[in-house]
Order: C-alpha cells, then structure tokens, then sequence
C-alpha cells in the first residue's frame, strides 16, 4: 500500500507545483486525506492534511461507503420524511403538499443518496 500514498504524494507535489507557476496555492487546512484509520504515512505533506476515516467519508452530505454514516444518513432521511408526512396533513390542497414534499422535504437529499 505505500506505493499507492507515494502516488498520492508525489501527484500533490505537482499540483502544489503547477498552482504556483499560476499564482495558485493549496490552502492545507482545508485538505483532507482519506484512508483507513491504520495507513501509516511517510510524507510530511500528507501528515498535514486533516484525516478522515473511510467510513465517514461524505461528498455533498452523502456518504460515499456503507458503514455507520449511511446508517445514519438514512435514519434522518426518514425522520426528516417522517416528519414533512405528518405536517402536509395540514395543508389544504393535496397538489400543493405533493409538490412540497417533491422539492423541499429531503426527496432530493434521498435521491442523491441513491445515486
């Protein structure tokens, strides 16, 4: 495995060094490195990067790996469903609350989930 974060490294190094030929820097910290609690690493520049377990890892509010952050994410999901389910009750018109529940009460986060 130290030859795949020697990759990482060296692709980090690059992109550090091009950044600068355009007046770009890497802001570190706001980098993140995401592994496996036991990887060990070498490279100073990795070190400083915050880590993040793989199974906590989140793009856009949805988990990318099966494990307790899924679990999670699907329990609100259907609290937060739940909930929207119960107050539409009270809205008049069955369209309006359709269309309520369609585009604001956590149908798209679910549906970002399951893609």
């Amino acid at each position: 495995m130290g030859g795949h974060v020697d990759v990482v490294a060296s692709d980090v190094a690059e992109m550090i060094r091009l950044g600068a030929e355009i007046c770009l820097s890497l802001n570190i910290s706001k980098c993140e490195l995401i592994a496996h609690s036991d990887l060990q690493l070498n490279d100073a520049l990795l070190q400083s990067f915050s880590r993040v377990d793989i199974v906590a890892t989140t793009l856009l509010g949805a988990p990318l790996f099966h494990g307790p952050v899924l679990d999670n994410t699907w329990d609100q999901r259907c609290d937060d469903l739940s909930r929207a389910v119960d107050r539409l009750s009270s809205i008049a018109s069955q369209e309006d609350a359709l269309i309520l529940l369609r585009a604001s009460f956590s149908a798209p986060k679910v549906l970002h989930m399951l893609r």
